[in-house]
Parts: structure tokens; sequence; C-alpha cells
């Protein structure tokens, strides 16, 4: 399998990257040749101008389940090493500083490290009927990779505390519920609803407010509304200087859609 790729991209719709994890056979179970081509998949749509949203999927009936339990046989068998051979040496949290909109669409199992990836996604969709885990308890693990950051800001810190410690299986219907995921869809639609979404931001926002509202987004989530308020005032006065701010009021007025340039650094 040296030749096979483990993360396929393409762009289904103008605009809308689609990174799709890919072995189906073991239903995308992640692991360190997952990882590495994950990484390059997203490193090379964040630099692509054709692509202003990135959704991630899984092949075939799974999102993720998880690390591959080969890779965690490895470790157990060899626990000195760590665990970048199951999981690469990046991190998910890198997501929240990735300019560009990501977007899971989960379609089958998240578990583990694969649902700690859905949840450094900034939206969430997900097939009804498509099962749910922390599991690290179940496995004598913890909150692995800024899992216990993520999940209480999505859910709040009881359900958080209910989600980890049991370590339970729930389906996307009550992920829908408690505000895991932003939607639950069916799953022949998954897809076509995801890239609608996706689509109608590539072509109607500015890549650029993206950038700058993702940092505001993460960045202000703990602090005062008046420390919120005060970093909100230059960047609302840098915005009101850039073309962006030009074309998007001048497609309001002209009744069209708006051509905002790609995102640059």
């Amino acid at each position: 399998m040296t030749d096979h790729d483990f993360a396929l991209l393409d762009v289904p719709v103008a605009g809308v990257g689609v990174i799709t994890l890919n072995n189906p056979d073991r239903l995308n179970a992640w692991s360190g040749r997952i990882a590495e081509r994950f990484w390059a998949r997203i490193d090379e749509a964040r630099e692509r101008d054709d692509i202003r949203v990135v959704v991630i999927t899984g092949a075939g009936r799974g999102f993720c389940p998880g690390a591959d339990m080969d890779a965690l046989n490895q470790i157990r068998a060899n626990p000195g090493g760590g665990s970048g051979a199951a999981v690469g040496s990046r991190r998910y949290s890198e997501l929240i500083d990735y300019p560009k909109p990501v977007i899971a669409a989960i379609n089958g199992a998240a578990a583990g490290v694969g649902l700690v990836l859905a949840m450094f996604c900034d939206i969430r969709f997900a097939a009804s009927g498509a099962k749910f885990t922390t599991a690290f308890s179940r496995r004598g693990l913890i909150a692995e990779y800024g899992a216990s950051w993520a999940l209480p800001r999505l859910v709040g810190l009881p359900r958080a505390l209910d989600l980890m410690l049991s370590g339970r299986v729930f389906t996307s219907d009550e992920a829908g519920t408690m505000g895991l995921v932003n939607a639950v869809v069916a799953p022949d639609q998954l897809m076509s609803h995801t890239l609608a979404y996706a689509s109608d931001l590539a072509q109607n926002c500015s890549p650029t407010s993206w950038a700058v509202m993702k940092k505001q987004l993460y960045g202000d989530h703990a602090v005062l509304a008046d420390e919120a308020t005060s970093r909100s005032l230059p960047l609302m006065d840098a915005s009101l200087k850039r073309a962006d701010f030009q074309e998007g009021v001048q497609s309001y007025l002209d009744k069209r859609p708006p051509n905002f340039a790609p995102f640059s650094d």
C-alpha cells in the first residue's frame, strides 16, 4: 500500500476543496500515514486561490473511528516511543489558526481522535445515524489532543464531563441536540447539503473577513465583553480601508454577487 493516497483533495464545486480521508477498509482509522497525507492536503488547500472553503469527510462508511488499532498495539508494546507513530506530529488545533473555513461532513463513525478532528473544524454536519464516542476512558487514556479545550466549548462542561468520563456511544441526533454538530442530515443528502453551504460561503463571503473573524471568535471566547470590544475596534477600522468593504457595499447596491479577492497573508 505504499503508493496508496490516504487523503484525497478535489474541487467538486467552485471554491470548495474536499479532503477525503481514504482508508475505507479500516473506516479511515487515523494513523501516521493518514496524518501525513491529511496535513499535506490541508497545506495545499491553504495555498490554492481556487479553494476558499475546506470540507473534510471520509471515504466509505466511516468518518474516522479513532486511532488505528495496529498503531495502538505498537505503542502498547513500546509505550516509551510516544504517540507520534499513531497520530503524527501536528496538532488539530492548527485548524483554529487556519484562515479558511473548515467544515466536517461526518458521514459515519467519529470516535477518539477522529471526533477530536471534527471538533476542531469550524462547522460540523453529520449524517443521521452516525455514531460518536470520546472512547478515551475506555482505553485507559486521557482527553487527547486538545479535546478538553474543544468539547466544553461546544457542548458545555456538564455534557463534556458526561461524554468524557463515560466514553459512551451516542448518535448524531443527540450530538445535534447538544450542539456538537450544526445539523443532522439524511446520509444520502450529507454531501449535497455540505457543498451547498460551503458554496454559498465561497461565492458570497470575504475570505479576509473569515480569517479575521476566526481569530476573533476563538481568541475572544474567554475574555470579557469590554476587552473583546476593544480588540475589535482597530480590526474594524482596518476592514473599512480594504477593497473587500468597497466591493461588499457596491455589490449590494448593484444587486449582484460580490467578487472578493482570495485571502493572502
